[in-house]
């Protein structure tokens, strides 16, 4: 059969796109993307790789601000002309599922989240606006969500990352999702016998990660070493909470990334995740994770075998974690916090992957 791939844009390459280049693997196939930036893909697995793009990719400025043209992407991803195809796939947490499909053809969405900042994020993001920003964004996530549980019909069969994710699509698509975990390239980490004095951190710096919230805890912990690595918006204001415990150490290429978490005491993550690769890629380190006890950290981390939680979005909360695993951080055994990360693996996920579009073609093209 002939496919086609789907996937909202295609500007750097990160978890998303890892699972695209997982799902290429399986069904080498052209791939249209609303916009790409040439620039971010240069060596990379899609550099050379046939990528159509819609007409938001001619308009001014598109390649770094083609957030601004949301309102068009509904639009811009049904001018894709995908007529000539058996089978579909799109990896969505935007528009990609939203492509037109007849009945003779298979469409089957890996879906990351239903667009996040037109739903459950929607009064976080409005209550940052000022002036006439809020009521002119107001309107177009309205409008937003209205096409986004129409387009929601488009697609034969989602499955998705987790089953945090899998309750979302429930309430909002009305919609059940299978789960595959998302592909961890889990063999790229190590365990280091040489543990130093520091717990370490890693994200793009926006507001939902909460490292600003985990530098502030460490501030109130002086004795207690951090490191942050990554850049976003966030940094300007990270860096003036940062206390000198803390090292900022902005973006690092992976090959530093992977011996600096293999080195660390334990990882902290504050965020409430859709996922949370990088938990999977601590564990597979064989440190703990001392992780937010919402979203879907509660299917990555096991508390009292891989790692800890804490409560609440608070300082005190994460400063009682932390001292709470320094009482009983000789229980954890890096080994098998290490095998624990091999549920996430790579050969795992393009098997399920394979398995569950060859079930779904089958029951196609018999139905």
């Amino acid at each position: 059969m002939k496919s086609a791939l789907v996937h909202d844009w295609l500007t750097g390459v990160g978890g998303g796109e890892r699972v695209l280049e997982s799902i290429y693997d399986l069904y080498p196939s052209k791939i249209h993307a609303l916009i790409k930036n040439p620039d971010k893909l240069k060596g990379t697995f899609f550099e050379d790789k046939e990528i159509e793009t819609s007409f938001i990719q001619n308009l001014p400025f598109a390649k770094k601000h083609y957030r601004n043209y949301l309102p068009f992407f509904p639009l811009a991803i049904e001018q894709f002309d995908l007529s000539s195809y058996d089978l579909i796939l799109s990896t969505s947490h935007a528009v990609a599922k939203g492509v037109l499909t007849s009945p003779s053809q298979l469409h089957i969405c890996y879906c990351f989240t239903p667009m996040r900042y037109a739903w459950d994020l929607y009064q976080f993001h409005i209550r940052h606006l000022n002036g006439l920003k809020r009521p002119i964004a107001s309107y177009i996530l309205h409008e937003m969500r209205k096409w986004d549980s129409l387009s929601a019909s488009r697609v034969d069969e989602f499955v998705t990352i987790s089953h945090y994710v899998a309750k979302r699509i429930k309430k909002i698509y009305g919609r059940d999702a299978p789960v595959i975990y998302p592909p961890v390239n889990t063999k790229a980490f190590f365990i280091s016998e040489k543990k130093e004095e520091y717990y370490i951190t890693y994200s793009r710096l926006v507001p939902y990660k909460k490292i600003d919230l985990i530098v502030a805890a460490f501030a109130m912990m002086p004795e207690k070493r951090l490191i942050v690595i990554g850049d976003g918006p966030e940094m300007s204001r990270i860096k003036s909470v940062a206390s000198q415990n803390v090292e900022l150490l902005g973006y690092q290429p992976d090959s530093l990334v992977r011996s600096l978490v293999a080195c660390a005491k334990a990882f902290i993550f504050a965020a409430e995740e859709d996922f949370g690769i990088v938990m999977v890629e601590a564990l597979a380190s064989g440190i703990p994770v001392i992780a937010f006890n919402k979203g879907a950290s509660r299917e990555i981390v096991e508390d009292g075998f891989s790692g800890m939680f804490f409560q609440e979005h608070t300082i005190d909360s994460l400063c009682k974690a932390v001292c709470a695993f320094e009482k009983c951080q000789d229980q954890f055994d890096p080994y098998k916090i290490k095998k624990s990360a091999e549920r996430f693996n790579l050969d795992r996920f393009k098997e399920e992957f394979h398995s569950f579009v060859d079930e779904r073609l089958v029951a196609f093209t018999r139905g």
